[in-house]
């Protein structure tokens, strides 16, 4: 059964909506700036791909925005927008035929944050009982169920930095299985202080910039945002008359390295696993890829590995790739769920979205970066890479819709799209 993305939406550093960030993104503007939501004047890291110029009441009610953390409301925002997008029917949305997958780390970071800090400085007698409703990670897509109305399958997938390649995975595989006929997916992640110190102490910051693959990249920069997808069977797409068909979901890949809480293993076997299988499950050969979206941290264990892997996949041949990181920041659960939305602009607009601040070439990472500038090119099925903390590999195929082989998905609706 074919699987398509009907509409999208964002809450980000570099922008507010589809078009915002699409147009950030091909001018390879920057998102990346001093923080402004917490004090980092005793932290040796000031910079972050901070989301500025976000307000609730915006996108929420004044109701939903006191009930939820920051977190959710950012999700539920992108929510509306994708949902907005895609032109669907709010009743399309109503039953138990629609459901809600979201990614993230941590969740409601900023609720855990407060909770901890006045524990450890007041007791118990310090943590707010009106706090406690608003944390857990679980809340994510039951607050944005509550708000569609959607009474299916709710699910929040924590799977470290990957989790938004999980959660569109498995919706894919919901919709597939015939459990589902309209899934809001993606993931949502909130930029704090207690995760932003921890990355501090582990050395993993650059000081101010990421640049992945470069010989002098000194790190990551951490992000936060929301990026949200509206899945639908193909049938249930053609049976609506969906305006528009964004992308398909191929086949998606995952593996564990097993290996080291934080690097990747040096031979990148679980890396080479996941995109094989993301290639293999949707069908085609290695050939067939036109771009790839690299995981692209700017750590210097991450490059080096994400480089390995494309050599070992592709043997000789040069597939572009460009890491998204280095303008949006590493938004850890919702990293891999805004570079989707990134590829989905590749596979619409022919443009392959820069890799900024690449200055040197690394004999180690030799790979065909796109350097600074967008670039154009073929734009019919690309990779998106996610290899997170703990070993978590994740790659999903985004095509154009019906540029994948028929393969394992199916012929419903095929002649009734006029495809």
């Amino acid at each position: 059964m074919r699987v398509f993305i009907t509409g999208v939406g964002v809450v980000s550093s570099i922008g507010l909506g589809k078009d915002a960030f699409f147009d950030a993104l091909s001018a390879g503007r920057s998102g990346i700036s001093p923080v402004e939501a917490f004090d980092v004047t005793n932290l040796s890291r000031q910079f972050a791909g901070e989301v500025k110029g976000f307000r609730p009441k915006d996108h929420l009610t004044a109701l939903e925005a006191r009930r939820m953390g920051r977190c959710s409301q950012m999700a539920l925002a992108a929510a509306r927008m994708a949902i907005v997008d895609a032109g669907l029917d709010p009743a399309a949305l109503k039953g138990p035929r629609a459901s809600v997958v979201l990614g993230t780390t941590m969740g409601e970071a900023d609720v855990l944050g407060a909770i901890d800090s006045q524990w450890f400085h007041k007791g118990v007698a310090g943590v707010r009982r009106a706090w406690l409703p608003k944390y857990g990670s679980t809340l994510l897509p039951i607050h944005v169920a509550r708000a569609i109305g959607s009474e299916g399958r709710v699910l929040t997938l924590p799977a470290a930095c990957a989790a938004g390649n999980y959660a569109i995975g498995f919706a894919a595989d919901l919709i597939r299985a015939g459990k589902a006929d309209v899934i809001v997916t993606g993931a949502a992640e909130l930029l704090q202080e207690l995760q932003y110190s921890g990355f501090v102490r582990l050395a993993a910051m650059a000081p101010a910039k990421c640049q992945p693959f470069d010989l002098n990249r000194q790190g990551l920069i951490l992000g936060e945002g929301a990026g949200i997808l509206v899945l639908e069977s193909e049938a249930h797409a053609v049976r609506r008359g969906a305006k528009s068909l964004l992308a398909e979901i191929g086949g998606h890949g995952m593996t564990c390295d097993a290996y080291h809480i934080t690097r990747p293993h040096p031979d990148a076997a679980g890396s080479i696993g996941a995109m094989r299988q993301a290639i293999e499950r949707s069908g085609i050969s290695p050939d067939a890829i036109d771009f790839v979206n690299a995981h692209g941290t700017g750590t210097r264990h991450n490059d080096v590995a994400e480089a390995k892997v494309m050599r070992e996949v592709f043997g000789d041949r040069k597939v572009p790739i460009s890491s998204m990181k280095s303008m949006l920041g590493h938004c850890m659960g919702a990293a891999s769920a805004l570079e989707a939305i990134g590829c989905i602009m590749t596979l619409e607009k022919g443009v392959y979205p820069p890799t900024i601040g690449y200055e040197t070439p690394d004999p180690e990472c030799d790979v065909d970066v796109v350097a600074n500038v967008a670039r154009d090119g073929a734009h019919d099925i690309v990779l998106n890479n996610s290899l997170a903390f703990g070993g978590y590999n994740s790659v999903t195929c985004l095509a154009k819709p019906y540029k994948l082989p028929e393969h394992e998905f199916g012929r419903a609706g095929r002649a009734a799209a006029g495809a």
